[in-house]
């Protein structure tokens, strides 16, 4: 089943076409991650995925529905986790997400929740309360309180850290293997490597690149660079065959390989690649705060 269909969508403001004549499938089951700079369509594609903007032209199909025109049942199989929200200052993450819970069918258990997302020790104090990484992790709780058969997660880990991240990852890879279906935006390229099944780069609107994140863009057949020690001396060589290099150079040096090193195009190399013709200023001094604005 495919859980989300896209044709030749549409959507302008004014002069400019956010999203430019976009097909994309995502299938029923699947961790899918959307990855493109600044003012790349990203955002306006979700939130008509998600029933809050109208196309302009195309057709889009969501769980078998139109977002726009979908009822309350199909809203009871949707988790959305938003990039902020605000206005529950004066609750607690449990009395907010036992509200919540009480508007789906099937709910997960509050305090399985509150567990999932580490606030067991926030879970009655007053959301004005908490930290921005505790408020994102309520974000996510009452994005995935519901159940949901479809969760959007847009940038969900910001503010986390480190290992709240890790341990977030773990949340999902169990929510994917219920088979719920996971469309994530995130500007963390290790988190869409980690968590994806495919990713899709788009840029101006349109889909660049549409593949798994260790085939994205060919990455897979790139030559491989391998370096080593050798003489007091750092030595590279890039090559499509480095277990054959790898072989001569331990012939050579009759055995172990100094400070062996072997290594591919990471995703971060093939992503800014992939949109350099479309984001003005992705040279080297810009490669950080290009990849720190991938989902803004």
């Amino acid at each position: 089943m495919t859980a989300i269909r896209i044709r030749g969508l549409v959507k302008q403001y004014g002069d400019k076409r956010a999203v430019d004549g976009l097909d994309l499938d995502i299938e029923a089951g699947e961790v899918f991650s959307l990855l493109g700079p600044n003012g790349a369509g990203k955002t306006t594609t979700v939130e008509i995925l998600e029933g809050f903007r109208t196309p302009d032209a195309g057709e889009v199909r969501v769980l078998g529905e139109d977002p726009y025109k979908a009822n309350r049942l199909w809203r009871n199989q949707i988790g959305i986790v938003l990039q902020n929200s605000s206005g529950l200052d004066l609750l607690t993450p449990r009395e907010i997400l036992g509200s919540t819970a009480r508007t789906y069918a099937t709910p997960r258990g509050v305090d399985e929740v509150i567990a999932a997302v580490g606030l067991e020790e926030k879970a009655d104090v007053r959301i004005a309360g908490l930290s921005g990484g505790q408020r994102r992790r309520l974000d996510v709780a009452l994005g995935i309180v519901g159940r949901p058969e479809l969760l959007f997660l847009d940038e969900p880990t910001t503010g986390f850290d480190p290992q709240a991240r890790r341990d977030f990852w773990g949340l999902i890879r169990n929510l994917a293997s219920e088979g719920t279906t996971i469309l994530l935006t995130t500007h963390y390229l290790d988190e869409a490597e980690q968590l994806a099944d495919r990713v899709g780069v788009i840029a101006a609107g349109r889909l660049l690149a549409l593949d798994t994140p260790a085939n994205l863009g060919g990455r897979a057949s790139e030559e491989a660079t391998v370096s080593w020690t050798e003489a007091g001396q750092r030595r590279t060589l890039r090559c499509a065959t480095p277990t054959h290099e790898i072989a001569k150079l331990s012939e050579r040096l009759g055995g172990e390989v100094p400070d062996l090193v072997v290594s591919r195009p990471s995703l971060e190399d093939t992503y800014l690649s992939l949109i350099s013709p479309h984001v003005t200023g992705t040279g080297t001094a810009d490669r950080a705060a290009t990849t720190e604005g991938v989902m803004a």
